[in-house]
């Protein structure tokens, strides 16, 4: 059903393209049937009796994989990347690269002539990171409620966070909450940009998608910096805040507990830590880098908050621009490396590895020191005032583990593969982390077709699923394909 899904997005954008450019409607109608066809028949062909709880990572990593491959059909039979003077392998790459970038929402683009594509094409584009925010398997739990127990393991694999909130005894009701809070969120920031004036409908609508999504994906090349509107910059920037927050909130405020922020503990840490990293950035940018108050003000919130959400949206308008922090000093820059590391709250459509992680591992070392002094102290570690379960704090410390062992695989990997290890150590992190902007030639002007090779471009889609689905899920997602092998063996 979650490939089936996607197609609509192509029929969407086929539209959109027929009554606009009318270049890639024939291609975004073909994908868009050969997607519901192929989806229909993977449905047909599922057996309605729930998905075993062994098999739930490799459902959910394979139909990540699976719908990453539909999705590049448009670029493909619209030789999207035909322009950039690359061999059919090289385009290929690309499109597999684009999409890989939009249903993780993680905004990265291969492109490098955004006058080739139609508008129904771009259209399209924007779309798929809609489609990722929120997760197409939560989507396909929503819609089929058969699943049971299983959908509620889905979920539970799928949700960009340590844990899902269940908001009803009901996993698809749940579901249907969760989508529901986003339609409205994503309506609402449409609206933000059409009340604002420069946007146009087709514009609010494009970005609406990516800014409710965090995806950081835009029809221009110089993204939110193409408006050049500081009233249209505080809005996103207002939207990326609240598109980084636990949309177990919003439903909450919707239903009238807008307390809520205010009580939850990572939302609190969420925001603070947004501000003190912007107001470290304006001072280094105003105090060091000798950048006048009012420009550095713009320029590093943006950023911070752009990267802090994993939305990776850019102002720079053009190389050297006050919002290409590429320039900046290099104290401003690992602070925002900082914020791609983390990202923002679980729950959230935004990656990283989470506030909430962060706040357990910072108990978890305080409570080491402590222990040091009073080695049979029994000391929980908390999250606000409530204990954390210990399971949950041995996963948090292996989560750390594992993200810290590939982040220093991928550097050297990509280094090896092209050469750049400032880029590199900014890609690798802003992939896992699903950002989209990273440092040097893959920065805010930048594109990666320029910065990284076509193996560098792969290794580069693979660290996007992985963050995408939390490092876990996509490591163990080959788990039941070994296990049939093995027992099919005995």
């Amino acid at each position: 059903m979650a490939v089936a899904s996607i197609s609509v997005g192509m029929f969407v954008g086929a539209l959109v393209e027929l009554g606009s450019t009318n270049r890639d409607t024939g291609a975004l109608f073909q994908s868009g049937v050969v997607t519901l066809l192929f989806g229909l028949a993977l449905w047909w062909a599922t057996e309605p009796e729930g998905v075993r709880s062994r098999d739930v990572f490799a459902a959910v990593g394979w139909t990540w994989v699976t719908v990453t491959i539909f999705g590049s059909l448009p670029y493909i039979l619209g030789d999207t990347f035909a322009a950039v003077g690359i061999d059919r392998s090289g385009q290929i790459v690309n499109s597999i690269f684009e999409s890989a970038s939009g249903y993780t929402c993680t905004g990265s683009t291969g492109m490098t002539d955004f006058s080739v594509p139609g508008r129904g094409m771009l259209m399209y584009r924007q779309i798929t990171q809609w489609y990722g925010g929120m997760g197409i398997v939560v989507l396909a739990v929503a819609v089929l409620p058969f699943l049971g127990v299983g959908g509620l393991d889905l979920m539970s694999a799928e949700a960009p966070g340590p844990s899902s909130d269940r908001l009803s005894p009901r996993v698809s009701e749940t579901a249907k909450r969760l989508w529901a809070t986003y339609v409205l969120f994503t309506v609402a920031v449409m609206v933000m940009f059409l009340v604002i004036p420069g946007p146009s409908l087709y514009d609010a609508i494009a970005h609406g998608f990516t800014t409710a999504s965090t995806g950081g994906f835009s029809p221009y090349p110089g993204s939110i910096g193409h408006f050049d509107s500081v009233v249209l910059e505080i809005g996103v920037v207002v939207c990326m805040v609240m598109g980084g927050a636990n949309f177990a909130l919003h439903w909450r405020l919707l239903r009238g507990d807008g307390g809520s922020y205010v009580r939850d503990p990572e939302f609190r840490i969420y925001v603070l830590m947004l501000a003190g990293c912007a107001a470290v950035v304006i001072g280094l940018l105003w105090i060091d880098g000798g950048v006048p108050l009012g420009t550095a003000a713009r320029g590093a919130i943006f950023n911070v908050v752009a990267l802090g959400t994993s939305t990776g949206y850019g102002v720079a308008t053009g190389s050297g621009s006050p919002g290409d922090y590429v320039t900046w000093l290099p104290a401003a820059q690992m602070v925002l490396l900082f914020l791609m590391i983390v990202g923002a709250s679980s729950g959230s459509t935004s990656g990283g590895i989470k506030v909430m992680r962060l706040q357990v591992l910072v108990a978890l070392s305080i409570r080491s020191i402590r222990r040091s002094q009073r080695p049979r102290a029994v000391i929980p570690v908390k999250h606000g005032d409530h204990s954390v379960a210990e399971d949950i704090v041995r996963r948090v410390a292996g989560f750390f583990v594992v993200y810290a062992v590939l982040v220093m695989l991928g550097i050297v990997l990509l280094s090896e593969l092209s050469g750049d290890l400032t880029a590199s150590v900014g890609a690798i992190i802003s992939t896992l982390g699903n950002v989209g902007l990273a440092l040097g030639a893959a920065g805010p002007t930048g594109n990666f077709t320029e910065a990284f090779t076509e193996p560098g471009r792969i290794l580069l889609v693979v660290y996007m699923l992985i963050g995408r689905l939390e490092i876990f899920p996509i490591l163990l997602m080959f788990s039941a394909p070994l296990r049939a092998m093995r027992d099919r063996v005995a």
